[in-house]
């Protein structure tokens, strides 16, 4: 068996922990491993070969998480998002060529919580054998309440050890939530498919003929990568309006273990371990009598006093409050950060690369301060900037930095400037970690201005 990670999401409503360039799955929410390392440990326990969908900007952090947990991780690299058909179909192909065979294929979200990994490998195994038989099985998650933020599928008669799917349904309100509730036959979509790699192919040329045909331009034996004049053809569609909808080869397992999609503040509040009075603190939170609430604090001191069902999340640059019932409705605010070009919906102030990690402390017209740490034996591309100049100063550590071709060694308190357009890496060879303080002087300061002519990370 091989298994499809989906690691594209933007995770819009975990705003304003999750960002569009370090979005939910690269987040340490519940332990001390992301959810998309959770996914991926949980998925070797049933799957040979796993391999990584994201979209571009993500595809360095991925890379740099799973290679924590395995060497030379596969990712595969989207250049625009297309939603999951096209990553999904194109994913199939790449395991198809690469294996030379037709193998089952397990496709999860990389954001999902499931803590009980032997029943969901038990569960795992009796779809396996509904997916040699040529059907294309999705994993339903039995409801406990009238859940409004999730799909449902509803199921007909008994095959093997799942159902045959009569419908898939949108999110419901209230009401019709209730309904689905009481007749029974109603699963949560927990986004998990399963699937013989030509079943997918044949249903996809019956139903999503375009993605199909698109699919014969991507040749993975030449190269591994999925060029942007070719996916951008691809129409933009997900897996269950592209297929599922329309097949007549779907059934559903009942998934056995737990499950959560933690896409919401609510959920997150659900799965935490809650004090006597109902709450939820996390981080430095000073409280005074509320209750059922959740309170998240990253970086400040938060002081509540007499809250009641009520969610605080503090970053470094923005609080959301809200009512715990209304958390579905963040995204909304993602949303319209992101039609003002405002950047808290795309960025934290620190921010993950492959090598370390930066903090932005102070910015204004013309110039941008920042604290980069680059670990032990990494290093920044070769690099330069057509709009900025910089000044570096050694905090701690020891730097070795490349400019125009001469090596130059800093140590503490020693400092160099990059003039605009020089040739530049920042590097650090040594077994102690190195942390600089970088002033960025220019218009515009953005970090799409580095022209990269080596790196080792492979992102020239």
């Amino acid at each position: 068996m091989y298994g499809i990670i989906l690691a594209g999401g933007s995770g819009s409503r975990l705003w304003p922990l999750s960002r569009e360039l370090y979005p939910k799955q690269l987040l340490n929410l519940n332990s001390k491993k992301s959810l998309l390392q959770a996914t991926y440990e949980r998925l070797k326990n049933c799957a040979s070969e796993i391999v990584s969908i994201t979209n571009t900007k993500h595809t360095s952090n991925v890379r740099m998480q799973l290679s924590d947990l395995c060497n030379n991780p596969v990712v595969l690299s989207e250049p625009v998002a297309k939603n999951t058909a096209p990553a999904i179909v194109l994913a199939t192909k790449y395991i198809m060529q690469k294996s030379n065979s037709d193998p089952i294929i397990i496709v999860v979200p990389s954001d999902h919580l499931i803590e009980n990994n032997e029943k969901f490998l038990s569960t795992v195994k009796k779809g396996e054998k509904l997916a040699e038989d040529g059907y294309i099985v999705t994993f339903g998650v039995e409801p406990s309440y009238p859940e409004t933020g999730y799909g449902y599928i509803n199921t007909s008669e008994k095959i093997q050890d799942g159902y045959k799917v009569k419908e898939f349904v949108e999110k419901p309100n209230c009401e019709t939530a209730k309904k689905y509730l009481q007749a029974g036959t109603y699963f949560w979509n927990s986004g998990i498919f399963m699937f013989k790699a030509s079943t997918l192919f044949e249903e996809a040329y019956k139903h999503a003929h375009e993605i199909a045909k698109l699919s014969e331009l991507f040749d993975f034996n030449k190269k591994d990568e999925i060029p942007f004049i070719d996916f951008d053809k691809m129409p933009s569609i997900s897996i269950d309006y592209a297929i599922m909808e329309k097949s007549d080869k779907i059934a559903l397992v009942k998934l056995e273990s737990d499950w959560n999609d933690l896409g919401s503040w609510q959920s997150i509040y659900d799965v935490s371990k809650k004090d006597t009075n109902g709450n939820v603190f996390v981080g430095h939170v000073l409280d005074e009598n509320s209750k059922n609430s959740f309170v998240y604090s990253s970086s400040k001191l938060v002081a509540t006093i007499g809250l009641e069902d009520t969610v605080i999340v503090e970053t470094e640059d923005a609080i959301l409050a809200c009512k715990k019932d209304r958390t579905q409705d963040v995204k909304h605010i993602y949303e319209t950060l992101k039609k003002q070009n405002d950047n808290t919906h795309l960025i934290h102030k620190t921010v993950y690369r492959p090598w370390g990690f930066y903090t932005v402390i102070a910015q204004g017209e013309g110039f941008l301060t920042k604290i980069i740490h680059v670990n032990p034996a990494q290093k920044l591309s070769v690099q330069s900037h057509n709009f900025r100049s910089e000044h570096w100063v050694v905090l701690s550590g020891t730097a070795k930095v490349v400019l125009e071709g001469k090596d130059i060694i800093l140590s503490q308190g020693h400092s160099v400037d990059i003039p605009l357009k020089a040739i530049h890496s920042l590097q650090n060879p040594y077994k102690e970690d190195l942390e600089i303080i970088e002033v960025q002087k220019g218009n515009p300061l953005i970090e799409e201005d580095i022209i990269r002519y080596e790196d080792m990370y492979g992102r020239v």
